[in-house]
């Protein structure tokens, strides 16, 4: 029973990564015909009915009467961090000409997180997370590079808005590891996404666009919000139910290479050689993070 668990797990975190390779593709397609304030308009204004489908349909509504008021707070300020995490996130994806390039350097978050861990909860951390966390840093490093003469400065242009994305992510990551159980993760996934439709339409009424955009470009989005807002994150949270989530995160980190197949059939474009062989890196990264907190926590437990 227990094989039969991890392996569906294992399937259900392939399915989230998928899902959200896919986000990669179509946020990029939708980010070249219209602006980013348009694009949230729609991509998180539909996000916000998936999930309210979602919560309603497991009654997870019930569940916000009994918050108390520092769980409000907390989730407050998560949200708050999350909306500038993806803001950035989508920044980069419209600025960056490869997507691959995005989801390749997204691997930093775990590297981040543990990183953030070990200063602000005093965690421990032993060689092999030491050893994935200086292979992701390294991958980072090279996917970042700016080998193009005709660019200036030492970064590819967009990338440093992964890196900010990343750190703020982990930050929330953090917080949202503190109050998990208090605070159910549809409430996060909901909170982020409000924060991010009203920030959206803000800037639409400042700037005096209007909603009115590209048939194709609202077919990219419309398929992406269901893929992002809504799918990713519960085919994420569920295999957490049957594996770890250093499993997980093993398996999710192949996102990037079904982003840059995607990228290839959908766009025509390819990461260079160097980026490949960086973001291959921080797969590597990723699975050795994640092998040393599984290797820890199995440790712990015969010690205990």
């Amino acid at each position: 029973m227990k094989n039969r668990s991890s392996v569906k797990g294992i399937l259900i975190a392939l399915g989230a990564a998928l899902a959200v390779s896919n986000v990669y593709i179509f946020s990029k397609a939708a980010l070249r015909s219209v602006h980013i304030a348009q694009f949230g308009f729609y991509w998180f204004g539909l996000g916000i009915i998936w999930n309210l489908i979602y919560i309603f349909s497991f009654g997870k509504q019930k569940g916000l009467k009994n918050l108390q008021s520092n769980a409000w707070w907390a989730l407050l300020l998560i949200a708050l961090l999350e909306m500038a995490g993806t803001l950035l996130f989508f920044l980069a994806i419209q600025k960056v000409e490869n997507p691959a390039v995005v989801s390749f350097l997204a691997n930093i978050n775990p590297l981040l997180i543990t990183g953030l861990g070990i200063f602000l909860l005093h965690e421990r951390f032993n060689l092999l997370e030491f050893t994935g966390m200086m292979i992701t840093l390294s991958g980072a490093l090279m996917i970042s590079y700016n080998s193009n003469t005709s660019l200036t400065g030492l970064f590819i242009p967009g990338t440093e808005y992964v890196w900010m994305s990343g750190l703020i992510y982990s930050f929330s990551s953090i917080i949202a590891k503190k109050n998990i159980t208090r605070i159910d993760p549809s409430y996060l996934a909901m909170a982020r996404i409000i924060l991010l439709f009203f920030l959206s339409v803000l800037m639409v009424l400042s700037l005096g666009l209007s909603i009115k955009i590209p048939a194709d470009a609202f077919k990219n989005i419309a398929i992406g919000s269901v893929l992002g807002p809504f799918l990713t994150a519960f085919l994420g949270y569920l295999s957490m139910k049957y594996i770890e989530v250093s499993k997980a995160s093993i398996v999710r980190s192949v996102r990037s290479l079904f982003v840059m197949t995607g990228a290839y059939l959908y766009f025509g474009s390819f990461p260079t050689q160097l980026q490949i062989a960086g973001g291959l890196l921080t797969i590597a990264g990723v699975i050795f993070i994640s092998w040393g907190k599984l290797k820890e926590r199995r440790d712990n437990k015969i010690r205990s």
